[in-house]
């Protein structure tokens, strides 16, 4: 795995996966962490391809997907910016949420477990039993 430091930015690309999800997965959880504040500037598509060492299409394809999903806005001739809507974060993050826990249920439930048995092994994990 390779680390690298953009500004405040920290990146981990790991080269078996497809980098453009990396960077926009990355960057998206920077943002609903707090990490990267609403309105402000990200790094332009070049500088953030040259820092990681990647081409410019790949840093492209991943800002193109953040700005569908309303995570970003360009503004012509300024860059690209995170939005400066807190709701549209939040909206964002219940999204990712729910990704999360439809993957994991579905691997628990390709393991065998009932949701009543992965509820049960959720509550005594929160009760302090670590396994």
């Amino acid at each position: 795995m390779d680390e690298r430091q953009i500004g405040s930015l920290r990146f981990q690309l790991d080269l078996s996966q497809p980098i453009y999800e990396q960077i926009l997965q990355q960057m998206s959880s920077a943002v609903v962490r707090g990490e990267i504040a609403l309105g402000e500037k990200i790094p332009s598509v070049r500088e953030l391809a040259q820092a990681l060492k990647v081409t410019p299409n790949t840093v492209m394809h991943a800002y193109q997907e953040m700005e569908r999903s309303g995570l970003t806005e360009t503004r012509r001739g300024q860059g690209t910016f995170i939005t400066s809507s807190r709701e549209r974060v939040e909206q964002f993050r219940s999204e990712l949420a729910d990704e999360v826990i439809d993957a994991f249920l579905q691997r628990m439930m390709a393991l065998g477990y009932s949701l009543a048995d992965i509820r049960k092994l959720l509550e005594r994990r929160q009760g302090g039993g670590s396994r």
